[in-house]
């Protein structure tokens, strides 16, 4: 079956985590928000996924820095200042590990900001008369290590990535409803994730994650004009500069990714995850029965190993 590049393996410590709902923290069935809450009667808000490696929240300041332009961007004030946010997130992970589950290794943090409760279920953000709804759930959850080599299904859809001046696709707000569409199409299709195109017809990226291809020996990704500005994505990109290894930002369409040598997504949760098979083609010169990664996907997965490394140590 299916399942996405969020595929991970069940873990029974998720049961009992406390989850942080501005300065309470409470047990996972009582971790709850009113139903006036802008996120959830609008997806009013911006959101951010971590990983948590030998007790640090990898490229922290990087995906901080992502959250509070996205909350400028739709004229949203948190309330308080980075570092500030920064402890919170620590707090809730040493509140965990206190209360028995040791939260330093294996745990991927969804932090999620809405614009606070409304007076009436109404957009206008004048209504808003609440301070903004800050929510840390961390949890025990890895990628399943399958996922990173036995190569990704995706499938084209038809639900593009518009342009900005509809809903920005660069921004990490809750508003995911164009990317759900596309996934539920995908899944529908029997694949993993969507394969999402730009209004111009060029390959732009998944629905939760980046799509790279790799083409005589260049890794190739789009623009970046219609994607989220993605973490995972920007440092591959900077692993490659690193290594000397040609990586170029470029419009290309599905049929250039039919040929391709090798194709990969990438994401805060699983890293880089190998993609087997778009629209029914397999992805380079193996049979579908004897699939396997492409050195160029082995590659970057241990550099980006060894730069969370760095990024923790």
């Amino acid at each position: 079956m299916a399942t996405g590049t969020h595929e991970h393996v069940s873990d029974p410590r998720n049961e009992t985590i406390l989850i942080r709902i501005n300065d309470d923290l409470l047990p996972r069935d009582r971790a709850v928000v009113s139903v006036f809450d802008s996120g959830f009667i609008l997806g009013d808000g911006v959101w951010e996924g971590l990983r948590v490696h030998h007790g640090k929240i990898a490229f922290l300041d990087e995906h901080l820095k992502r959250l509070y332009r996205g909350a400028k961007a739709i004229d949203m004030d948190i309330g308080l200042p980075r570092e500030e946010l920064a402890s919170m997130l620590y707090d809730t992970l040493a509140a965990n590990t206190a209360a028995g589950g040791d939260m330093t290794e294996g745990v991927h943090i969804r932090l999620m900001i809405s614009r606070g409760i409304k007076s009436t279920p109404y957009q206008d953000p004048r209504f808003t008369i609440s301070s903004p709804t800050i929510v840390i759930f961390p949890e025990f959850k890895e990628a399943n290590p399958e996922v990173l080599t036995r190569g990704l299904r995706l499938f084209t859809v038809h639900v593009r990535c518009g342009y900005p001046d509809v809903q920005d696709p660069k921004l990490n707000t809750h508003s995911k409803l164009n990317c759900i569409t596309a996934c539920i199409q995908a899944a529908k299709a029997g694949a993993d994730e969507a394969l999402m195109l730009d209004p111009h017809g060029f390959v732009a990226t998944c629905n939760s994650t980046h799509f790279f291809i790799v083409r005589d020996g260049e890794v190739w990704t789009s623009t970046g004009d219609y994607c989220l500005d993605g973490i995972t994505r920007r440092n591959v990109l900077r692993l490659c500069e690193r290594h000397g290894v040609t990586a170029r930002e470029r419009n290309f369409s599905v049929s250039n990714v039919y040929g391709a040598d090798e194709a990969f997504v990438t994401g805060t949760f699983a890293g880089v995850a190998s993609v087997g098979e778009v629209d029914g083609r397999v992805i380079g010169d193996r049979p579908a029965n004897a699939w396997t990664r492409g050195p160029m996907v082995e590659q970057l997965q241990r550099w980006y190993g060894e730069l969370i490394e760095e990024s923790v140590a």
